[in-house]
Formats: C-alpha cells, sequence, structure tokens
C-alpha cells in the first residue's frame, strides 16, 4: 500500500496514520509518499505514486481537500485499484455551476473501476490481516474477533474499538460518506471472511438498496447473524442525518420490513448492539424459551416485567423439573422459571448450581440466563463467576450473565466469565433483548427462506395481464369497486358492491348484493367519504334507500356505490406501499381511524405467507382484541393471516404499477375476514 500524506512532524494526521499502521505489525510492503520528506519512520519517502518502486494495492490519502482530486487522480492513473480518503470531500472553493468536488472524486474513481473507502470516514481496521489504516488514535491491543462492524458514523466505530467489554473484531470499517463504496459492499466483503460469526451495522441510510439486500440474502444463506442499529427514524432525526452525510434516509417502515426479511436484528441503542453482538457470536439457541436463574427476588419481578414488555419469550418448564427444583430449594422459594434460588445463603453454591442443572435439562429451555449484578461474590463459599463457567461447561445451550446494573459489576469477574466464553450481558433490558434477538435469529433460520406467496396458474396470470393494462391508464383512475375487485382477484375477501348512478339502479344493485347495504357516494375524486358526508349504513329498505340516495345525490351527484353491510368484528388494514428504495411493501395495521392515529402498524417485503403474516399481527398494539374481549368472540386469524399473504401476491404481481393500495377497513371476525373498502391509486407515468 502507499500513504500519501505520510508525515514526520509529531502528532500529526499522517504522523499518527504511519504509526498505527507499522505498529500493528501488517506484513505487506508500505510505501510512504510526500514530497517533503526523503524519509519518515525510518523509511524511503517517495515524492509521488508515480516514482514508486513497485504495485500498489491500496492508496491511503492522507491529504486536505485541496489535495485530494490531483491525488485520486494520481492514484487511478497508477492503476491503483482501491483507495481511502479521510478528508471531508467538500471544495475549498465550490463552483456553483460545476459538479462538488464529491461528484467529481466518484467519477474519476468510476472510471477506474476504483473502490474508495470515505470521504469523510476514519478509515478500517482489518485484525486479521493486522492491518490498521487509522489516521487517529485507536487502542494497540485489539486482538482479532468474530464480530465485523460497517459504521456510518466515525465516533461509533471508534466507541466499539475503545470497548473494555471484550468485545473482539475481525473487520471495522469507517464507511464515512460512500462516495463509491457503500456498506452493501462492506457487508457482502465481511461475510466472506473465515472469521466472521456476526456482522454489525451502524447506519445512515442504504445508497445501493438492491446491493445490499443481495448482501443480506447471502447472511442469511450462510446463517451469520447481522445486527442493525438504523439512525435517522423520526422526522427530526431523519433532517439532521441528510445534513451530516448527504444520505436521504429511508422510511423506518421499510428498514423494519427489510430486517424482518432476512432476519436482522434491529437494536435500538449501542449497549444493545453489544450486547446483542457478544451474545450472537456464541452458541446458537435450542427449542423453547429462556430460563433464568437469581439471587433476588425483586430482581426477578423485574425481568418479568422487561421480558413481558420486550416480549421475549420464557421457557415453560416441566412439572419434573419444577420437582427437582422443589427439591433443593430453601422453604419459601416457589419452584418457577424465572427462579430465584438465594434463600439464606447457606449452601447457596450447591443450590445454585443444582438449580442451573435442572433449568438446563428441561427440554423447554432454549438458553440460560445468570441474571445477577456480579459483584464481588456474595459468601466465600459461592461463586457465581464459577457456578457459569460450570453451566456453559455442561451443556451446548447458549449461557450468559446478565449484569443487572453495569456499574456494580466487577471487571475482574467479568474478564474471568468472558474469558471461558460466557458472554456478560450489562443490563437488564439489554441483555434481555438480546437474548430475545437470539430467539428471533432461531425462528427465522428454521423457517427461510419464504413461500411463493398465493395461487399461480392461468388465472392469476389472466388477472396480472388485465390489471397491469387498467392500472397503465393513467387518465382513469379507479374508484372503490373496481379496487375490491382488484383485490378480490388475488383472494382477498370483499363485500358484494355494484355501481349505480340512479335510484332504480341502486335499488336493484341492493337486491342483488343483499339487504341490508351500505350506500357510499362515488362522486370522482372523493377519497374519504366520510370526510364529506357521503356514507349511509344499514339501509335495510327501499325506502330509507331512497331517502339517503336522494341525500348523496343532491350533494355530491347521482354516482353511488352499494354494497353488503358487514358484519361485526376488529377493524383492521391492510395496504401496499411503494417504497423508492426497497420496492413495494406489505402493510398490516390497526384499522379504521385508527390506522392514521395510533400508527400501529407492520411493514413486510413480499412475498408473505401465513406464517409470517401471523407474526405481523402479533406484533400490533390490537393484536389482543382479536382473541375477543368483553365477551366477543376471537376473530379468525388463519384467515386474516391468508388475506395478508393474498395482498402480498398482488404486491409481487402488480408493485411496479402501484403508487400506494389501501384495504381500510378489514373487518376481523370468528367466521373469517372481509374488506369493506378498497382504494387504490396507479403509480404515474
Amino acid at each position: 500500500m502507499a500513504v500519501v500524506g505520510a508525515s514526520a512532524r509529531p502528532g500529526s494526521f499522517g504522523d499518527t496514520l504511519v504509526a498505527q499502521l507499522l505498529a500493528g505489525g501488517y506484513r505487506g510492503a508500505v510505501h510512504l509518499v510526500n514530497p517533503r520528506y526523503r524519509e519518515v519512520a525510518g523509511r524511503p519517502c517517495h515524492p509521488s505514486l508515480a516514482d514508486l518502486p513497485g504495485p500498489v494495492d491500496l492508496a491511503v490519502l492522507a491529504v486536505p481537500n485541496a489535495a485530494l482530486e490531483a491525488q485520486l487522480q494520481a492514484a487511478a492513473d497508477a492503476g491503483i485499484p482501491a483507495a481511502v480518503i479521510f478528508a471531508s470531500c467538500l471544495d475549498p472553493d465550490p463552483d456553483p455551476a460545476g459538479p462538488t468536488l464529491a461528484e467529481r472524486l466518484a467519477a474519476i474513481a468510476r472510471a477506474a473501476g476504483m473502490a474508495v473507502c470515505g470521504g469523510n470516514g476514519m478509515g478500517f481496521f482489518n485484525l486479521d490481516q493486522s492491518l490498521r489504516v487509522c489516521g487517529y488514535p485507536e487502542p494497540a491491543d485489539l486482538p482479532p474477533g468474530p464480530v465485523a462492524v460497517v459504521s456510518h458514523s466515525g465516533s461509533v466505530f471508534s466507541a466499539l474499538l475503545h470497548n473494555r467489554r471484550g468485545l473482539r473484531f475481525n473487520l471495522v470499517v469507517s464507511a464515512g460518506n460512500e462516495l463509491v463504496t457503500t456498506a452493501a459492499a462492506y457487508l457482502d466483503h465481511a461475510l466472506e471472511l473465515p472469521g466472521t460469526r456476526v456482522v454489525a451495522l451502524f447506519l445512515e441510510t442504504v445508497r445501493e438498496p438492491a446491493a445490499f439486500r443481495a448482501a443480506l440474502a447471502k447472511a442469511a444463506a450462510r446463517a451469520i447473524p447481522v445486527v442493525a442499529l438504523k439512525v435517522g427514524r423520526g422526522p427530526a432525526a431523519r433532517a439532521m442525518v441528510a445534513a451530516h452525510s448527504g444520505a436521504l434516509a429511508g422510511e423506518d417502515g421499510a428498514y423494519q420490513a427489510l430486517f424482518d426479511a432476512y432476519g436482522v436484528a434491529q437494536v435500538a441503542t449501542l449497549d444493545e448492539l453489544a450486547d446483542t453482538c457478544e451474545l450472537l457470536a456464541g452458541r446458537r439457541a435450542a427449542p423453547g424459551g429462556l430460563a433464568a436463574i437469581h439471587d433476588s427476588g425483586g430482581e426477578r419481578a423485574h425481568l418479568l416485567d422487561v421480558a413481558e414488555r420486550l416480549r421475549v419469550p420464557l421457557a415453560a418448564i416441566s412439572e419434573t423439573t419444577r420437582q427437582r427444583l422443589a427439591a433443593v430449594l430453601e422453604p419459601g422459594l416457589p419452584p418457577a422459571n424465572p427462579l430465584d434460588a438465594w434463600g439464606t445463603g447457606n449452601d447457596a453454591n450447591d443450590i445454585f448450581a443444582a438449580c442451573i442443572q435442572a433449568l438446563l435439562d428441561d427440554p423447554a429451555t432454549a438458553a440460560l440466563a445468570l441474571d445477577l449484578d456480579l459483584t464481588t461474590e456474595p459468601t466465600p463459599e459461592t461463586s457465581y463467576t464459577g457456578l457459569a463457567v460450570d453451566a456453559a461447561a455442561s451443556t451446548t445451550k447458549p449461557v450468559a450473565v446478565i449484569a443487572n446494573l453495569t456499574a456494580a459489576a466487577d471487571p475482574a469477574d467479568a474478564a474471568t466469565l468472558r474469558a471461558a466464553g460466557v458472554p456478560v450481558l450489562e443490563g437488564t433490558a439489554t441483555g434481555l433483548a438480546a437474548f430475545g434477538h437470539l430467539l428471533a435469529y432461531r425462528e427465522f433460520l428454521a423457517h427461510r427462506p419464504p413461500g411463493a406467496a398465493g395461487s399461480s396458474g392461468p388465472a392469476r396470470e389472466r388477472w396480472k395481464e388485465r390489471w397491469r393494462a387498467r392500472l397503465g391508464d393513467p387518465g382513469r383512475p379507479l374508484d372503490e369497486a373496481e379496487g375490491l375487485a382488484l383485490v378480490g382477484d388475488w383472494g382477498v375477501p370483499v363485500v358484494a358492491a355494484e355501481v349505480a348512478t340512479s335510484l332504480a339502479e341502486a335499488v336493484a344493485a341492493a337486491g342483488r348484493v343483499g339487504w341490508p347495504v351500505a350506500l357510499k357516494t362515488a362522486a370522482p375524486g372523493v377519497v374519504h367519504k366520510s370526510d364529506v358526508d357521503g356514507v349511509r349504513l344499514g339501509l335495510d329498505g327501499p325506502d330509507r334507500l331512497a331517502a339517503a340516495y336522494a341525500d348523496l345525490a343532491a350533494r355530491l351527484g347521482p354516482r353511488v356505490l352499494v354494497a353488503a353491510m358487514a358484519g361485526p368484528g376488529v377493524e383492521l388494514a391492510l395496504g401496499v406501499v411503494a417504497d423508492p428504495q426497497f420496492g413495494p411493501l406489505v402493510m398490516v395495521a390497526a384499522g379504521g381511524v385508527l390506522v392514521e392515529v395510533m400508527r400501529d402498524r407492520r411493514f413486510a417485503l413480499p412475498p408473505v405467507d401465513r406464517r409470517q403474516a401471523l407474526a405481523m399481527l402479533d406484533r400490533l398494539a390490537v393484536r389482543p382484541l382479536l382473541d375477543g374481549v368483553r365477551g366477543a368472540p376471537p376473530a379468525d386469524l388463519d384467515a386474516v393471516a391468508d388475506a395478508v399473504a393474498s395482498l402480498s401476491a398482488l404486491a409481487v404481481d402488480l408493485g411496479d404499477r402501484l403508487a400506494a393500495l389501501d384495504v381500510n377497513p378489514l373487518l376481523a371476525g370468528p367466521d373469517g375476514c372481509v374488506a369493506v373498502d378498497a382504494l387504490v391509486a396507479a403509480k404515474a407515468g
């Protein structure tokens, strides 16, 4: 490699970069370039890239913005295939009429087929190769490990390198503003490294959606978990991300759908990211749920509260296991999971060891958490670290310690545990979240890849041809009747409905769809009919229909929709959303007016099968309503899931022609579900 801007001035960027590179033990040839020096760090220094004595694979450009364009062009002219840029790539003297410095640099790199790390980044560490390309001081002692990191934040890059919890890496990349090479390429490369057990992503945006999806698919196929912290999820944060990097952050729902589709663990904080990476770098979960053992009734209750909030499944231990626990527990301690095993402290080591083994032996235990404060040992006769190490050695199931209060955990004990391969998770909430991701990844691996959704065959091909042509007619927007017909063709149950333009036609239509009926205005351009008082429900005869029709026709025009009344049910909403980055998304949400008020919704990349659809429903806040409340019968969940899967097949077939599709409400009852209204917007052009 060649370091352009190598410096002999102590403390300068070029000096720090060269010192870190050479001290790291990289075994390849390193050429130093700076016309001001003949020698730097005891090595010869060359005046330019053209003067180097041999071929170069990587040009490290430790130069300011004013020199970037010339030096990158020199690297391209020398046939160097890759470069690292640290500077911000902001024009010192911008020309409002011409391309920016960043655009000119990207053009040089693309024309030469160069990969570029940065600009505005901190470089990268490939610790498997003892390669440190960074001009900022980072820790000297960085043994390689199983975690690969790609970060859009230089501070996160540095913070992870400085972690004191023993989290170790094989590759750490500060991607910067991704002039040419993006997170997709780094992720793909990380998956090729033999030491990668888990990949951590700190993302502001995804600039190459198709390549990023392909890399996530590769990770899923190789069973290498990916942990992602996506920032810029709210409007204010998105604006700051755009100002920081010049990138447009995608909608949160699109990333949620993308990550769900490929089994990515989406985390909310850096602490959760660190805990999740530490746990996922180890063993995979067995069948069942989480078992936990405590030395405190209060902390046991705390874990139960947090597990319920995070929806972490707990192991339903057997009666046999309860009897084993009861046989060794002191009086007054219930043999349950989670388990408080601390009584008087007498024989605590033996009691804990027996209880741990009983929990691990239970087939319903997928993993075990020793939920402890990890302060100095509670009694001279008790060793929590020894218990945890012995437990991990006795099983192939994941065993980890959750330190409830990180600030109270003893660093020496934590280091002992980690050296023995026992993860130490630093906080109740982040630790439980990590276990939740571990169990979710097991479920993802068990059910990948998703099957094709919906039916296939000649009928579906005819529908595709017909509706693609109809959606391609920009002069005729689809009305509600056509929207219902469209989703009905793909298998979503819909109410019977007909358009009428006179009272006589409306009465005849009501006779065909069946009394009682709903009457809605079908005036062109009216999207939200209730906003214009354009809906009348429960019309049970010609007289009431006539009165309702006279009112609507006088105010909104003679064109109406006559629809059968649907039975009672929970209001849900289904939809197809056109995401500019990742294509069509399928949505399921709380319906009626709640779709806008609660924002209670889940998204998925199509196709979606019944299992995935049920998982989407389970994540809704309104999900308990579907089980029946206050005497109402439970809804037919399988029918709703089948409707979601059917709509996802429509998204596969027609998604490129749709700007949006809303089914709201979809009424879910004990005998199935039915779409009452459908709004379809075709994509312009």
